[in-house]
């Protein structure tokens, strides 16, 4: 494969750490991307014993650790975008914390920032007000992010999950308005389904602001089980030498991990050589 390819471990949902490491890299995958709720009810307090210990098996396993996403899952009741002045400032101190923890785990990470019920309109407020205090978060965040190495990433997400960021074009509007290099964006097929262009004509587009991608089916099972045009998307990312991380992120974990590990990779590979 001419990408870094990584998995999203909460696919791995009951399996000890270093046993899902271990059954990721005999897949084929070479990078690991971690939901931070899987690690600890209360993710941005994991010991700094724990991060290592997690660290190293990572490593250990021959894995590359990819970045976060579910940023906001765990712990309960955080929302970013609320009228809530000492909620949103609460739950911005967490995502400031998880900056540090996506630090701790590996070098150059990424923090997939979806959380629809975390930021989607709430509490009589207008989209534009969320989406600007939204923006504003980010923006407050970013020289913290930007001194640790790590890239936060605005995720467009369909407007049956939230109401707050749902295009490509929404995502890179915020990323310019930022001007900062730890705020980027990135692209998800399953979560692109309200676009109204080609997702490969979008990827070309935006493509200076993509850092990261995520594949799976518009159902949000596995590629392969579906009809999505993977190979559109993949050869525009072949073309543009993208050098970013292809993270396999699925829903529906009925398959079996080991079996959407490996029928994963295989059909992209099979995609891309064709």
């Amino acid at each position: 494969m001419p990408f870094r390819q990584a998995i999203c471990n909460e696919v791995f949902e009951d399996w000890d750490f270093g046993d899902a490491c271990r059954a990721i890299r005999a897949a084929g995958y070479s990078g690991i991307e971690i939901s931070p709720f899987t690690l600890s009810p209360e993710p941005a307090s994991l010991s700094a014993q724990r991060r290592r210990e997690c660290s190293a098996i990572i490593r250990g396993e021959g894995l590359e650790f990819a970045g976060l996403h579910w940023l906001m899952v765990a712990p309960e009741g955080l929302h970013v975008t609320t009228p809530d002045a000492a909620l949103r400032d609460k739950s911005w101190r967490h995502i400031r914390d998880l900056v540090d923890l996506c630090a701790d785990l590996g070098d150059g990470g990424v923090m997939v920032f979806g959380s629809p019920k975390q930021r989607n309109t709430i509490g009589g407020s207008t989209v534009a007000e969320a989406t600007a205090r939204y923006r504003d978060g980010l923006a407050a965040v970013a020289p913290h992010a930007l001194s640790r190495g790590v890239t936060i990433l605005v995720e467009a997400l369909p407007a049956g999950q939230c109401d707050v960021v749902n295009t490509l074009e929404d995502a890179a509007r915020i990323v310019n308005e930022i001007g900062v290099a730890s705020i980027q964006t990135m692209f998800d097929t399953h979560n692109a389904v309200d676009e109204l262009e080609l997702h490969a004509v979008l990827i070309e587009r935006y493509f200076s602001l993509i850092r990261h991608v995520h594949v799976n089916e518009l159902d949000g099972r596995h590629p392969g089980t579906g009809d999505y045009d993977f190979r559109s998307i993949l050869r525009v990312l072949e073309e543009r030498h993208y050098s970013g991380w292809v993270s396999l992120e699925v829903f529906d974990f009925s398959a079996g991990a080991e079996a959407i590990a490996g029928e994963s990779l295989r059909y992209l590979k099979a995609q891309i050589s064709t």
